[in-house]
């Protein structure tokens, strides 16, 4: 089984920043693709960010130049460093990520979702 803690969401103004966290833990053998999608009231889920576990990154374009995704392989941890930050960027936040178990099963996982709200 696969634990995804997510960190960092809150309250900030237009125009700020904010640090999202999200780690893995349990069976894992190999954590592979990792990423961010958004989901606000009334609206689908939405890919924001993804890294492989190369480090190829792709974004969406409207957080391109503004939000950066990076892993720490050694911590089994994504981040989604969020800057320039607008109230349209505001939704709850998810954690995601493509998991190799000890027994190589690809096992894809969520966090619960962390609240970003931005206020103009």
């Amino acid at each position: 089984q696969v634990q995804l803690v997510e960190s960092g969401g809150g309250l900030v103004q237009a125009g700020g920043s904010l640090r999202l966290s999200c780690a893995a833990s349990g069976s894992i053998f190999r954590v592979n693709a990792m990423g961010w999608y958004r989901q606000a009231p009334g609206e689908r889920r939405e890919l924001v960010a993804r890294i492989t576990g190369g480090g190829s990154t792709n974004y969406a374009d409207s957080v391109k130049g503004r939000f950066t995704i990076s892993r720490d392989n050694a911590k089994n941890t994504v981040y989604l460093q969020m800057n320039s930050l607008k109230p349209e960027d505001t939704a709850v936040y998810y954690c995601n990520t493509d998991i190799l178990t000890p027994n190589l099963l690809q096992v894809k996982s969520w966090g619960r979702g962390t609240q970003v709200t931005v206020s103009s």
